[in-house]
């Protein structure tokens, strides 16, 4: 007779578990939903709110704003201290200027300054090629983007970084203004290109034009957020985190971290040149007092208000330090100064992740409660937890 063995018992298994979240999908979705607010707020409310001369004035801040992307890029993810940004700015802004007054002189012409202060009979040779907009309109980015190229170049190269960097940066704008003021009969002087009175055939005095040129400016910050944005979360932005934090790991992980915070500091040109270009069309002038120390000074003191290390933070300090600025002039036309840089200390001293950390500030503080109370269950209920095995 043949011994049965007995089957093997029947064990329950769990279920299998959910596959994962795609990763990602929740945060592009908070990406679309931003942008899409921006761009109610830029396009719909500001122009049903704001009157015709409030709105030139968002127009005038949201070019700042573009400058606070590019420093966010160099000194936020890069730890380049870029304090010569007004250098690219005026580049821009004086090649688009000078191109809008070749404009208004008509073929042949000569601006009136040049008339007015009677130091030349004919137009000046570099000034010919930026009569045609196929060429000053690529000069406002590719020109301050070769400046950058060529001297990030000679210093990422000899590895000059931290103060060094700034103080360089910061020279190269004094000597940009030394170099403006010097040229008056070519490039107006002190006073700069002003009295621009057209934009490609539109009159800057129509109110509906100056409306354009303001969708113009704030279509084109949406555009560089969101550029900047892929740029962050692309390889290239991880490896210029590590550049930051750590160069010689990098450097012994095979990469070259010059090139990499040279790239970094050429976008961030490039974004400060197209800020200029659009700046002149807005306000109608630019002249050296833009583009000195100063406001150098001014864009990266924007950037540390808003957050440098992050997306929003920069455009959202630019906003504000300029609008503090308007606002307190007004009121307080003695002691703005000062108020403006009580302003600066305080958001350093309390918030030194800038205005961008209110958020997760707040969101820390609704979800502290949670985590408490998870922290102070008991220990046997924690074992419990974990070895729990759901029912089939």
């Amino acid at each position: 007779m043949t011994a049965v063995t007995p089957a093997p018992p029947i064990v329950a298994t769990p279920p299998a578990p959910a596959p994962p979240a795609r990763p990602g999908g929740r945060s592009r979705l908070r990406t679309v939903a931003g942008f899409a607010f921006g761009a109610a707020l830029l396009f719909a409310v500001a122009p049903l709110v704001l009157s015709d001369f409030r709105l030139s004035l968002l127009a005038k801040y949201l070019c700042v704003a573009m400058v606070a992307v590019g420093i966010g890029i160099a000194w936020g993810r890069g730890g380049m201290l870029t304090l010569g940004q007004g250098v690219f700015f005026g580049l821009g802004g004086y090649a688009m200027a000078m191109h809008l007054k070749l404009a208004d002189a008509g073929p042949g012409g000569m601006p009136d300054f040049m008339q007015l202060y009677g130091q030349l009979d004919e137009l000046p040779l570099w000034w010919t090629p930026f009569a045609s907009p196929w060429f000053a309109l690529p000069a406002t980015v590719l020109l301050p983007m070769a400046v950058a190229f060529g001297l990030g170049s000679l210093v990422f190269r000899r590895r000059v970084r931290g103060a060094y960097f700034a103080i360089l940066s910061q020279a190269l704008a004094a000597a940009m203004v030394i170099l403006l003021i010097g040229q008056q009969g070519t490039t107006g002087g002190t006073n700069g290109l002003t009295d621009i009175k057209g934009f490609f055939g539109y009159d800057l005095d129509d109110p509906v034009n100056q409306r354009m040129v303001y969708f113009i400016i704030a279509g084109t910050l949406l555009a560089l957020l969101a550029l900047t944005r892929q740029l962050m979360h692309s390889r290239y932005g991880e490896l210029l985190v590590a550049v930051r934090d750590g160069e010689e790991r990098v450097r012994f992980l095979g990469y070259d971290p010059a090139s990499v915070k040279l790239v970094a500091y050429v976008v961030a040109a490039g974004m400060a040149g197209l800020a200029g270009a659009l700046f002149v069309p807005a306000v109608g002038i630019i002249s050296p007092a833009l583009i000195g120390i100063v406001p150098s000074i001014e864009f990266v003191i924007g950037v540390a208000v808003g957050g440098r290390a992050t997306l929003l933070g920069p455009v959202l300090g630019a906003v504000a330090v300029a609008w503090a600025r308007t606002a307190l002039s007004e009121r307080f036309p003695g002691t703005w100064t000062y108020l403006q840089g009580l302003l600066f200390v305080v958001v350093v001293a309390f918030l030194p992740g800038g205005l961008a950390s209110l958020w997760a500030l707040a969101r820390r503080r609704d979800g502290g409660a949670e985590p408490r109370r998870r922290a102070w269950s008991p220990p046997g209920r924690r074992r419990a937890e974990r070895t729990e095995v759901p029912a089939a």
